[in-house]
């Protein structure tokens, strides 16, 4: 019988083949999909959090973990039924028009799954369209949107500016390795991360409000 604190630690190692091994042995041996998720997978990549924000792991480490963690939710996710993962929210994530840069997202991307929200990860060099459409078709409750660039931080203002136009009810944050809290409340945004662990608190701080 596969343990499940050894899926955990094997996330936090950011071992993916002994993840997608081991998740996929204790799905065949019967554990509850649910228990595989909640006590191997996401309690892994709560850890990574609480060490990142410590300063026990850097973004080398966030990056292999998340990675693990996905390739686990993958052999999970078809197993999964309604009601195995109390939904957090539905978040449609994306990069600003005009920057291409992924790393960040994707990891901010993978813990906001980890901690139950229903993710639509709309890629890089977003458009405003793209996210107020995208944001309507999944009824979204938050739009992330992320810049690592100076020059493309104006993009972040476009589409905060379109989704108050488009009337929608989803809340809007950003991040990035330029943009500050000062930024985020020049352009009208509802909240700023730092980083990927405090984008996940602020992500569910944001929906229930």
């Amino acid at each position: 019988m596969v343990d499940l604190t050894k899926i955990k630690d094997s996330v936090i190692g950011g071992e993916v083949d002994d993840v997608v091994e081991m998740v996929r042995k204790a799905v065949d041996e019967g554990q509850s999909v649910k228990r595989i998720l909640a006590e191997g997978l996401i309690s892994g990549m709560g850890i990574v959090g609480d060490k990142y924000e410590k300063g026990d792991f850097f973004l080398p480490e966030m990056v292999i973990a998340a990675t693990a963690m996905k390739a686990g939710l993958k052999v999970l996710s078809p197993m999964l039924k309604p009601g195995d993962v109390e939904s957090a929210g539905t978040v449609v994530l994306g990069t600003a028009k005009g920057d291409i840069h992924d790393i960040g997202k994707s990891i901010v991307g993978t813990m906001l799954e980890g901690a139950g929200f229903m993710v639509t990860d709309i890629g890089v060099d977003a458009g405003p369209d793209k996210f107020v459409e995208t944001a309507k078709e999944n009824n979204a409750d938050l739009i992330g949107i992320s810049a690592l660039l100076t020059t493309t931080m104006v993009g972040m203002e476009d589409v905060i500016k379109a989704v108050k136009e488009a009337g929608l009810k989803a809340r809007v944050m950003i991040g990035g390795a330029s943009v500050t809290q000062e930024f985020a409340d020049k352009v009208g945004a509802d909240g700023y991360a730092p980083d990927a662990p405090s984008a996940v608190g602020k992500a569910k701080e944001l929906v229930k409000s």
